[in-house]
């Protein structure tokens, strides 16, 4: 009986023991996490700083966003936009002659020359289908009709190779429409010079205009360049003398489109109107560009990413105005080199219905009235130049001088003289110096289908 209890005490001493060694680990993980907690409240209270500190670095990374490219130029181009030769192997060769058409209706590579008055290249082809058209040494003249007439295509091409010459002096100005016309999307390229003359429009796409290299010289008594959809430029050199405007994009069915894209060329603009005007977006991404206008820069978002840039203007220098209901008037500074001469009168250097930011490059002005805008004002980065004084704060003609200084926001005055902390439409954030980019959703999506080889 004694030997029984023995067995069942160690039992229970064996329990006992297991129960003692099992309550040290648990309490030696509950020290463990304690402490890793005291970490993590330690943690919690430099995440607390660092929040503080954060709330900085959000403030740099809502400017990077705001850096960021509203057109991408990769999404822009296909390879065979960028090519400046064509390739000859199975082209047709065809020779103007004076009052006879040349009419294109199939795929491939044409190569055109020879001097003829009253001659229409027509195109007019299926709508899966790519024609490119070689200009060699090619002069037309004409009174009555285009020089090209695009009716067709998928796309058209047109490669200047050495040189050509188009003159579009109608006798029915009334019903006149340019030298060159487009209803479908055509790039221009090659190693050549295009000139042309026209009483008219000199170059009208319906769709997309995309230029990629060669030399333009064009005189025109209206728009010098005209677009329904876009007007895109990644190189070559333009002197162009317009009536009205140089470059002009604008769809009247859908006012998300109408933008103009620009890098990489050299670009001399002398017209009556506008310089350079987009319905949506105007970005440029580089390039070297000289404007002597009514108006200099027009659009609703303009961006200015890089490039040197002169302005001669007698009215606004660049002006953001309300010309598509899909985005902010803003005129936002990214990089580059932009000098405004203004001329005496009622006029603005940089004159934004909406938004102006700086966030990086030059911009000089000169002038009685050099900033004006409706919304707000940022100075984040960059250099800003006021009739030759450099300033960190951006005036305002529009609030009798009130400035909007690095990372300070301008906004209208209410009749209470109270500041109004109303955002932009298409813009999201709270005021803290910084804004988030506009909703693409509406936008310019459609860059994804311009991605056929």
């Amino acid at each position: 009986m004694d030997k029984k209890k023995n067995i069942i005490l160690a039992v229970i001493l064996i329990v006992v023991f297991l129960v003692l060694v099992e309550g040290t680990q648990f309490f030696r993980k509950k020290g463990t996490s304690s402490s890793e907690l005291g970490q993590a409240e330690n943690n919690s209270s430099s995440s607390s700083e660092v929040g503080q500190g954060t709330n900085n670095n959000s403030i740099e990374i809502s400017a990077n966003t705001l850096n960021s490219k509203m057109l991408n130029q990769d999404e822009l181009f296909t390879e065979r936009d960028l090519k400046q030769e064509a390739d000859l192997t199975s082209a047709k060769k065809y020779e103007v002659s004076s009052n006879t058409d040349i009419n294109i209706t199939s795929e491939g590579v044409y190569v055109i020359s020879g001097t003829a008055e009253n001659v229409t290249i027509n195109v007019n082809a299926r709508d899966e289908e790519k024609v490119q058209l070689v200009l060699d040494n090619l002069s037309i003249s004409n009174t009555d009709k285009e020089c090209i007439h695009v009716e067709n295509a998928d796309k058209v091409f047109i490669t200047t190779n050495t040189k050509a010459s188009f003159k579009y002096l109608v006798k029915d100005t009334e019903n006149a429409t340019s030298a060159i016309l487009s209803r479908s999307d055509i790039v221009f390229n090659g190693k050549g010079t295009l000139e042309i003359d026209s009483n008219n429009n000199a170059i009208n796409g319906k769709d997309d205009v995309k230029i990629t290299g060669g030399t333009y010289n064009i005189t025109a008594s209206k728009n010098g360049i005209r677009a329904n959809d876009s007007i895109q430029i990644v190189g070559g050199t333009f002197n162009i003398k317009s009536g009205t405007d140089g470059l002009h994009a604008e769809n009247n069915d859908d006012d998300s489109k109408g933008f103009i894209f620009i890098n990489s060329c050299e670009l001399n603009i002398e017209a009556s109107d506008d310089g350079i005007h987009a319905v949506s977006i105007l970005q440029i991404d580089g390039g070297t560009i000289n404007v002597t206008a009514g108006e200099g820069l027009e659009g609703t978002y303009i961006q200015i990413n890089d490039g040197t840039i002169t302005i001669e203007a007698s009215d606004d220098g660049i002006n953001a105005a309300k010309k598509s209901s899909s985005y902010t008037p803003t005129i936002m500074l990214n990089g580059g080199y932009t000098k405004v001469n203004m001329k005496n009168g009622d006029t603005d250097g940089i004159d934004s219905n909406g938004d102006i930011i700086i966030n990086g490059g030059t911009i000089e002005v000169t002038g009685s009235s050099t900033f004006d805008y409706d919304g707000k004002a940022e100075h984040n980065g960059g250099t800003i130049i006021v009739n030759g004084k450099e300033t960190d704060a951006i005036p305002n003609q529009f609030m009798d001088g009130m400035t909007g200084g690095r990372g300070g926001r301008g906004f209208p005055s209410n009749m209470d003289g109270e500041f109004e902390r109303k955002g932009p439409k298409n813009f999201s954030g709270d005021f803290d110096g910084r804004i988030n980019p506009p909703d693409m959703e509406n936008g310019f999506n459609y860059q994804k289908r311009q991605r056929e080889i």
